[in-house]
């Protein structure tokens, strides 16, 4: 660990990441999920080697903060000593209930692992970013909806058989579908964009591929089988003998044209120009919350999340500790900065005691509608406290952050905590607490006040919409409606 590796790569175990508070290093266990055991056990490494705060990401992936380039190769020893094997190369994500979920249509995991073989043997893994990814989602109640993806894979019922749709760049709403094809095809198409993205360097990612490239990836296939797709095609990475729009009916891979056209009696948009934002299959329910009760082979799941993503080690020992002597039998990463306990033979139990140790078991706790990084104290890069701040808003208008409502409070520009647009960001910087109204932590905001009374200027705003609300309203359009200036003045007033 000579080196670490920069902002915006992912901070592996073996590559930790320099932030404002030290070095930062994420682990995604192979098996998917650990033993309570080993939960105590990196979390006890992280009160010796780091700050002792533990993180669960929005995509489920753990971290430990606070480390030094010592420390860090101390716990990478700790965690091998554990036995808890974490996974390298290119993200092929999966469900945090899959395998065990009686609802889904595929149990993705030999998928999952089919394309992880595929692109090692193309040898991808060193030629694309850190951030590049793939989803294999079977369906189910815990579904990867909610998590973006360069290339995405969805188990669907084609009569009595499982297909794989195909779609790139976003997640289940916002990506481009390619087609419906069986789980042979679907792997060749995964590596044939990934080798596509390869060729553009290590910054690029599927939504920089061109219409035309999208277009051959859904029908390469009907032409040539997997080995004598090249590496880097003349046309870089455009395979000019396939004219969209007349995929093979012969091809047994190919179940649905994806691009144009009727599909099953639906229209489906073409690639070229503004996609709706649906999927293949339609209109996208909103993904189900991680948190609370599942039905899953032999028992019952326990979703609980971390306030913000975060919280104390010392907390994790106990509810792990109090986990264990309940018969869990594994603990599960998910998407949604949650853990989901497994084999419990009480769980209504370590739900209160959870609660009681400041987790988050109501999925309708407000403090679930707000994207909050650490800030100061814990950063040295932060302004503001954003994690006192981001409590206090949750605390005064629990009622007004709905789901259509993005809050995203930043200690400083970078937005670790939500890179994307947030309807408002309050983001620290050497004039207090800035107010951005849809933009990001790196756009000008729009108004100030100090940053110890920011919450206090959020709840001006919240109360304005309370006023002003119309009936059936919601937050996000009430805030739009209201306007950027009109907010900025809300959040000045009273200083």
């Amino acid at each position: 660990m000579n080196a670490f590796s920069r902002r915006g790569a992912c901070p592996a175990l073996s590559a930790p990441m320099q932030t404002g508070d030290g070095l930062l290093v994420r682990l995604d266990p192979v098996a998917g999920g650990i033993s309570p055991k080993s939960l105590i056990g990196l979390s006890e490494s992280a009160l010796r080697h780091g700050n002792g705060i533990m993180e669960v990401t929005a995509r489920g992936s753990l971290q430990i903060r606070g480390l030094t380039a010592e420390s860090a190769r101390l716990l990478a020893a700790e965690v091998d000593a554990l036995g808890i094997e974490v996974r390298t190369g290119v993200p092929v994500e999966t469900a945090p209930l899959a395998g065990i979920d009686p609802e889904e249509i595929a149990d993705p995991r030999p998928m999952a692992e089919r394309i992880r073989a595929a692109i090692e043997e193309a040898e991808l893994t060193a030629r694309l970013g850190p951030k590049v990814s793939v989803v294999v989602d079977g369906g189910g109640q815990l579904t990867m909806d909610a998590v973006t993806a360069d290339v995405r894979l969805k188990a669907v019922r084609t009569g009595t058989s499982v297909q794989w749709s195909v779609s790139i760049a976003g997640d289940a709403r916002s990506a481009k579908p390619l087609a419906t094809v069986d789980e042979d095809a679907a792997r060749d198409i995964v590596v044939a964009a990934l080798r596509m993205v390869a060729e553009k360097g290590r910054e690029a990612h599927t939504r920089d591929l061109s219409e035309r490239q999208l277009a051959s990836l859904a029908g390469w296939h009907s032409f040539a089988p997997p080995s004598v797709l090249p590496d880097i095609s003349p046309t870089r990475g455009e395979i000019s003998r396939f004219n969209a729009g007349s995929l093979s009916a012969a091809n047994p891979h190919v179940s649905t044209p994806a691009i144009g056209g009727v599909v099953g009696g639906r229209s489906i948009s073409p690639l070229v120009g503004e996609m709706s934002g649906g999927t293949e299959g339609g209109a996208v329910e909103r993904p189900r919350s991680p948190i609370g009760l599942f039905d899953v082979d032999k028992g019952i799941a326990l979703g609980i999340a971390l306030p913000f993503g975060s919280m104390p080690a010392q907390s994790l020992i106990e509810l792990a500790t109090q986990a264990s002597n309940l018969g869990a039998t594994e603990i599960r990463l998910a998407p949604g900065r949650a853990l989901l306990f497994l084999g419990l033979s009480i769980p209504s139990s370590l739900q209160t005691s959870a609660a009681t140790l400041g987790f988050v078991t109501d999925p309708t706790d407000p403090r679930i509608r707000i994207a909050a990084c650490p800030g100061t104290p814990a950063c040295a890069s932060g302004r503001i406290a954003t994690r006192a701040i981001a409590e206090m808003i949750a605390k005064q208008s629990p009622d007004l952050l709905d789901a259509s409502l993005t809050l995203h409070v930043s200690g400083c520009a970078k937005g670790c905590a939500h890179p994307g647009t947030a309807a408002l960001t309050l983001v620290g910087d050497e004039n207090g607490a800035g107010l951005v109204v849809d933009g990001t932590a790196k756009a000008l905001p729009a108004a100030y006040r100090p940053g110890y009374d920011a919450a206090r200027g959020v709840a001006g705003i919240l109360a304005a919409m309370r006023a002003q609300r119309h009936q059936g309203e919601t937050v996000a359009a009430c805030l739009a409606r209201l306007g950027a200036a009109g907010l900025a003045e809300l959040y000045r007033r009273n200083q």
